[in-house]
């Protein structure tokens, strides 16, 4: 491989510069999932209500979201180096702020600070990675970002249940003060301007109409679990979202130099990759969400229990992450696709049959085989995706395929989540036979809960399924030729 040089020619230390991005983003990546177990200690600690301390991810997640598209605009328009460092920053005050938080309100505003910081620097990671690395060794790059992207939010939940059993909720955040301390000491001397430059004036209305669109978006799928499809909030938000975002998509192609590309979707490998990740998310985070209720409501877990049952799986897609990485560089990524997507689904089906009685030990098995399976999607179809476009679009390339992951994720979780209560609903026995029959009361709406699991599995396997009709049109390996070529230039 070529000396790595800056974008002055300077040389630098590629390795280096990599582990800091990596550990840096394990920490960013890590805060998604960080308080999933912690609620109930936190409802306590400041006597707020389920709905009110649900904010904490919900705003978390809507703030990452809406900075995701931002983010393209600031890797081409400020130098990388102080663009992840300002990032880091802001994401040390965030944490900082959270694991001093006097009031429950100081704690939410220390979750959206911190959600700034990282709707910057996991797109900017991806397009780093992608840039310092030729395109016959991305996938290895990939792999690698995929360890901390797959890895953190996946040990987030088990790695909170043992912190709130043995300390305390502050120390969830007291724990990755000085990670990102040292990282953002070490990026004076690591990190490095790899990503060209230029100059562009911020356009109000694209940052207006993207954020009130993907906010609205997100939040309104975030409201389904708690208020159903039907709601009068729900259709509305999601209404606002999608006529905001259709103005904001209709400017960004009418503009000369747009602040987020969407002409990266001529590029017919790429189309197929972010369609494929997509829905392998929703595949992904809905079932994420389920299965922990399952071990807890049903099998009786409790939130550090549920947490290590799934920590197999996390770990399964950390190691397999950089594997199938040089995988992809050495043999191409729709083979790998295809059999990881078979792999999702067969992992998938059984958990559509559970019951109260299923040993934990099937759980930890059949979603390690998830894991893996998407593990072998996952970052190879990103790759490959990205290999289709030129320099000079990557991180656009990077914005829209992280943003359209995000709203996937929110789509698939809301419709796992619906589908859940809504089942369970129609299934529970009639209120009086409480009084009349308890024992019978008690099995039918036990009966009726494992209904719903059965449907949102169900749910489930279809999204897998679809994922792998779609694996099926992926190519092995593309170029940048490709896009310009057939439109006439990368522009």
């Amino acid at each position: 491989m070529a000396k790595a040089v800056d974008i002055k020619g300077k040389p630098y230390n590629r390795g280096l510069m990599i582990v800091l991005l990596l550990i840096g983003t394990f920490c960013t990546v890590l805060n998604q999932t960080i308080l999933s177990t912690a609620f109930p200690t936190i409802m306590k600690a400041f006597s707020v209500s389920t709905s009110t301390v649900q904010w904490l991810t919900t705003g978390f997640l809507l703030v990452n979201g809406i900075m995701i598209p931002i983010s393209a605009w600031l890797s081409t328009r400020f130098n990388s180096k102080p663009l992840y460092m300002t990032a880091m920053v802001v994401l040390f005050i965030g944490t900082l702020v959270c694991y001093t938080a006097p009031t429950f309100s100081f704690l939410l505003i220390g979750r959206l600070i911190q959600a700034l910081g990282v709707g910057v620097t996991m797109p900017l990671l991806q397009t780093i990675m992608l840039s310092i690395f030729p395109p016959d060794k991305r996938g290895t790059a990939m792999g690698l970002a995929g360890i901390v992207i797959g890895l953190a939010p996946a040990i987030g939940p088990t790695l909170s249940g043992w912190v709130i059993d043995n300390a305390t909720w502050r120390d969830l955040f007291g724990m990755i003060l000085p990670l990102l301390f040292i990282v953002v000491l070490g990026s004076f001397w690591f990190v490095k301007n790899v990503l060209p430059t230029k100059k562009s004036s911020i356009d109000i209305l694209s940052i207006a109409t993207s954020t009130i669109g993907f906010g609205s978006l997100l939040y309104g799928f975030s409201s389904v679990g708690d208020d159903g499809w039907g709601s009068a909030k729900v259709i509305s938000t999601l209404i606002i979202g999608v006529i905001f975002i259709g103005i904001f998509v209709w400017r960004q192609l009418k503009m000369k130099t747009p602040f987020l590309e969407f002409r990266v979707y001529k590029s017919t490998p790429f189309l197929v990759s972010a369609i494929l990740s997509s829905i392998t998310m929703m595949a992904m985070v809905g079932v994420e969400m389920v299965i922990p209720l399952y071990l807890q409501i049903v099998k009786g877990m409790s939130a550090f229990e549920s947490g290590l049952t799934l920590l197999a799986g996390a770990l399964m897609m950390g190691i397999m992450s950089p594997i199938t990485g040089r995988a992809v560089d050495r043999y191409g990524a729709k083979h790998l696709s295809i059999m990881g997507m078979l792999l999702l689904t067969i992992g998938s089906i059984p958990f559509m049959f559970i019951t109260k009685d299923t040993p934990t030990i099937y759980i930890v098995v059949f979603y390690a085989v998830r894991m893996f399976g998407i593990s072998m999607t996952m970052m190879p179809s990103t790759t490959v995706g990205m290999n289709s476009l030129p320099m000079n679009l990557l991180s656009h390339g990077t914005a829209v395929n992280n943003t359209q992951r995000q709203v996937a994720s929110s789509v698939g979780t809301a419709i796992l989540i619906s589908v859940l209560t809504n089942v369970t609903n129609n299934a529970k026995p009639a209120h009086h036979l409480l009084k009349s029959n308890p024992l019978g009361y008690k099995d039918q709406f036990f009966n009726a809960t494992l209904s719903g699991y059965h449907a949102a599995f169900a749910i489930a396997v279809l999204f897998c399924i679809l994922a792998l009709i779609t694996s099926f049109f992926m190519k092995n390996r593309t170029s940048s030729a490709d896009y310009t070529t057939k439109n006439g230039g990368a522009n």
